[in-house]
């Protein structure tokens, strides 16, 4: 009759047999997570230590079951961080562009300090040390490590490789606050100044001016679209020739490293999808650099490079930067265009709105860094006076 199967996480008779060296070898056979049964060996200088290394041992393998036949806790955290990115890669869910600051933050931030450890010697306080370092460096690094750092240990523990995160307990890194800025009137028809003087041409360092960058910012104070939304506005997205003419914000410019740069069918999100009655300072200019466009096909990009490709956002934060510093202004980024428009829509009308022209889902995120805050509390507050003269005690 053969011998019965031992019940997954269980584990048979022991064996004891003296080694050369005077030491006791206990030995058991163990029913692994796999269905594989393995044998398990401990040593001791008598058999009833031998024995208890031995249920040491077995109960810490009944804890650290190999989700997967290559990886164990013993395993080094550089074949997890190779598992992890793998795993990365095939999720579809994921832009391209955010596999790759993935596996660049993994590679760059994390493995050098945690490439010669295995997974059972890192623990909470290890994890934790390491963000805080992080932390001196720059919130945002320990934002971007702490990132990679847990996803890679939650597949750990989803793959039942270990059975907890050691993540899962660091302390919280706080976010330095800054409040949004945004520009005065003023400060817009100094850059518009400067732009414009520099497309006439009468600057003569770099190439000869094309037109564009003054049509690009136009459009992004009349609509708050991201750099990267307004150079993938094509032909079929503009109706110029309705009473209120409408942009329609359906791409962004994406650039993946070691690929040229393209339109991608969708802003940063789905949701960001909209369509904007443009202003008519916007429309205008809208109207200008459509009428000098060359490509007269409905997917014609409305703001190409001189090879007809999609221009990049970099490029054009590098020109307009280059542009101002010219005429002595300096830290304006096309970002801050949409800080300003966010600003006076709220200023004028509502939150509510600023948030639907911004393409943001949650008004919350658009007050918390878009909305420069407003020092001044509303004048009416000083008609209080009408109704405290009737408040004993509080006039004079």
């Amino acid at each position: 009759m053969s011998r019965p199967r031992l019940p997954i996480e269980t584990f048979g008779d022991f064996s004891y047999r003296p080694l050369a060296s005077g030491h006791i070898l206990a030995r058991a056979r163990y029913r692994d997570w796999d269905g594989q049964t393995r044998q398990v060996q401990a040593s001791g200088a008598t058999q009833k230590t031998a024995e208890l290394a031995l249920k040491e041992k077995l109960s810490e393998r009944a804890v650290y079951q190999p989700g997967t036949a290559d990886l164990t806790a013993d395993s080094s955290f550089k074949q997890l961080a190779e598992y992890w990115l793998a795993d990365v890669d095939m999720n579809p869910d994921l832009a391209p562009g955010t596999q790759q600051l993935y596996r660049w933050n993994m590679e760059h931030l994390v493995l050098p300090h945690f490439a010669n450890l295995t997974l059972r010697e890192i623990g909470v306080a290890r994890c934790d040390l390491f963000i805080k370092q992080q932390r001196q460096f720059s919130y945002n690094r320990a934002k971007q490590s702490r990132n990679v750092l847990r996803q890679a240990f939650n597949l750990a523990v989803r793959h039942e490789i270990l059975p907890r995160s050691p993540m899962e307990s660091i302390s919280r890194i706080t976010k330095p606050h800054t409040d949004p800025t945004a520009l005065t009137p003023e400060d817009v028809n100094a850059i518009r100044d400067a732009i414009r003087y520099w497309e006439t041409g009468l600057n003569p360092s770099g190439p000869k001016p094309d037109g564009q960058l003054g049509a690009i910012i136009e459009v992004m104070l009349g609509t708050s679209a991201r750099i990267g939304e307004v150079l993938a506005i094509r032909r079929c997205d503009i109706d110029v020739a309705s009473a209120r003419p409408t942009l329609r914000i359906a791409g962004t410019i994406v650039c993946h490293r070691g690929a040229p740069p393209k339109r991608q069918d969708h802003p940063k999100t789905d949701k960001s999808r909209r369509t904007i009655v443009m202003p008519s300072f916007t429309a205008e200019a809208v109207r200008k650099r459509l009428a000098v466009l060359a490509d007269r096909t409905p997917d014609a990009l409305v703001f190409p490079s001189r090879n007809q490709t999609p221009l990049t956002p970099n490029n054009v934060s590098t020109k307009l930067r280059r542009v101002l510093a010219l005429a002595g202004i300096n830290g304006v980024s096309p970002h801050l265009f949409r800080r300003t428009v966010a600003t006076a829509i709220n200023a004028n009308s509502s939150i509510d709105l600023a948030a639907e022209l911004l393409g943001h889902t949650d008004p919350r995120i658009t007050m918390q860094h878009y909305i420069r805050r407003n020092e001044m509390v509303n004048p009416t507050s000083a008609d209080r006076d009408c109704v405290l003269n009737g408040v004993s005690g509080l006039t004079r």
